[in-house]
């Protein structure tokens, strides 16, 4: 199973482990297929990895209809998901459960990542928090 690194302003970290925002949202989508795990990177100014999270799907259609499927749990607001997407004629949702967050938030070089991602990052599986 792969894992995912994705750098995450710090309120919709709060909002996933608040269990408010269940899914994550990016305009493309990763490479791999067997993607399981998305590890949580908290954006300036905490800039620690903070927790995680098991991935049960990734949605991929137009704007329109990824905001259909997961609205009830965005934790976001429909101006801000289209502001997003504008121009783009596809949204990824990444459907999360099993959120975990970590006593001791780790440093990226902890988990072998040497420059602040701008975006995606695929981590070697091991213990992470």
């Amino acid at each position: 199973m792969q894992q995912i690194l994705l750098p995450i302003n710090p309120k919709h970290i709060n909002n996933i482990f608040q269990g408010i925002k269940r899914y994550e949202f990016r305009k493309t989508r990763c490479r791999q297929s067997n993607v399981g795990k998305l590890i949580m990177y908290a954006t300036s100014p905490i800039m620690r990895v903070v927790g995680e999270a098991v991935i049960d799907e990734i949605i991929v259609d137009e704007p329109a209809k990824v905001w259909e499927q997961t609205q009830d749990f965005a934790g976001i607001n429909e101006e801000f998901f289209y502001s997003y997407f504008e121009g783009k004629g596809q949204a990824v949702a990444y459907k999360l459960s099993k959120v975990v967050k970590y006593e001791n938030p780790l440093t990226l070089s902890d988990i072998g990542i040497n420059f602040i991602p701008q975006s995606l990052v695929y981590v070697k599986a091991k213990r992470t928090g």
